[in-house]
């Protein structure tokens, strides 16, 4: 029909726009976050973008959920205000006619949340957290960052270096402290670099610095200059992250029957069902009265989507704490929000029919 055409054209148009916005916003708070680590020395630079990617694909269901909710429910909102769904109606065509458009919109982005939250999210976690665990492997120093101070070895050796020099490979104004040997050994550089030997050893190499030995309680203390002073650097083992719930494949998940692992699984389930659902319920939120506020029913819409997702978090935490049992827990969320869904579809016809009777 022509009116689904039209519909599914709007939905699409809309879908776009917000889905760009969304994202923008997504990404713009993760690199935020991911910078701020960066500037503080506890994730290396060039890892940003691989991490903003792994953060983008975790997020992508809900953010596709919220998406398709609010594609159907703008377009719609719209028309009521254009008095286009009053056209619609008085021509005989009930509101539930919309449930078909909707819905054959909705199938492949449904998809897309089904396949992102059983399959691609828990990739993304287990490849972000194997791609922080080489990141954290690497060489000290690749982590320093300027002006800020590194701790090493588990906080037994500290580094700080005022400006560094990629492409010449030199860093100046170096500070580095450590423990040895029941000794505290402070170590300043006006410049200095990193050497890599034949056999792969790594080496701090400082240029015209100063030494500095004392035994924590004791009064006496070395001095030593020296024009070259060699710190070794060492890897750490890159060690696979650990399959948490969140990172576990969806086969493996089926195979376990923890408490923990039922919650991981409630979740995912309820991420393309909650996307089925909000986009019928869009379709009688969308009522708009022209006479008043138009931002009334998008406030209600926002009310709506934070109750449902807040329940499917209970629900979960509610399994894993096992005060509810996985079943329950699965359908529960979302029989609480098909309730609305048939009140409201019922009131909003039960208000036209009023109307066309009251106009006849």
């Amino acid at each position: 029909m022509i009116f689904e055409r039209a519909a599914r054209r709007e939905f699409a148009q809309a879908a776009a726009g917000i889905s760009v916005v969304l994202l923008a916003i997504l990404t713009s708070i993760q690199l935020i976050r991911l910078l701020k680590d960066a500037a503080g020395g506890r994730i290396a630079p060039e890892g940003v973008l691989a991490l903003l990617g792994f953060a983008a694909v975790k997020f992508l269901p809900m953010l596709l959920t919220l998406t398709l909710f609010i594609a159907v429910l703008l377009p719609l909102s719209r028309m009521y205000r254009d008095s286009e769904m009053v056209v619609w109606m008085s021509s005989g065509m009930p509101l539930t006619a919309w449930v078909r458009p909707v819905l054959r919109f909705a199938l492949p982005m449904v998809l897309a949340v089904g396949a992102l939250s059983l399959a691609l999210s828990p990739w993304a976690n287990q490849a972000q957290g194997n791609f922080q665990a080489a990141l954290s492997a690497r060489s000290e120093l690749s982590s320093v960052t300027p002006g800020a101070f590194k701790e090493v070895r588990k906080g037994r050796q500290v580094y700080f270096v005022e400006r560094m020099d990629d492409d010449a490979g030199k860093i100046g104004n170096v500070f580095v402290a450590s423990m040895q040997d029941g000794k505290l050994g402070v170590v300043m550089s006006d410049s200095g670099g990193q050497e890599v030997h034949e056999n792969g050893d790594r080496f701090l190499v400082l240029e015209n610095g100063r030494r500095y030995e004392v035994e924590p309680g004791s009064a006496a203390f070395k001095v030593m200059d020296f024009e070259r002073y060699s710190i070794r650097t060492e890897d750490g083992n890159a060690e696979p992250a650990g399959l948490s719930p969140r990172r576990m494949p969806l086969l493996d998940l089926l195979g376990q029957s923890t408490a923990d692992m039922r919650g991981e699984l409630l979740w995912r389930i309820a991420m393309p069902v909650s996307a089925v659902i909000l986009a019928l319920l869009a379709i009688p939120l969308s009522y708009v009265n022209p006479r008043a506020g138009r931002s009334a029913n998008m406030l209600i819409a926002i009310i709506v989507y934070a109750i449902y997702t807040n329940l499917i978090s209970i629900c979960q935490a509610w399994v894993i704490g096992g005060k509810l049992p996985f079943a329950v827990g699965v359908v529960l969320p979302h029989l609480v929000m098909l309730l609305p869904l048939g009140l409201l579809f019922y009131g909003r016809m039960f208000g036209l029919l009023f109307w066309q009777r009251r106009s006849s």
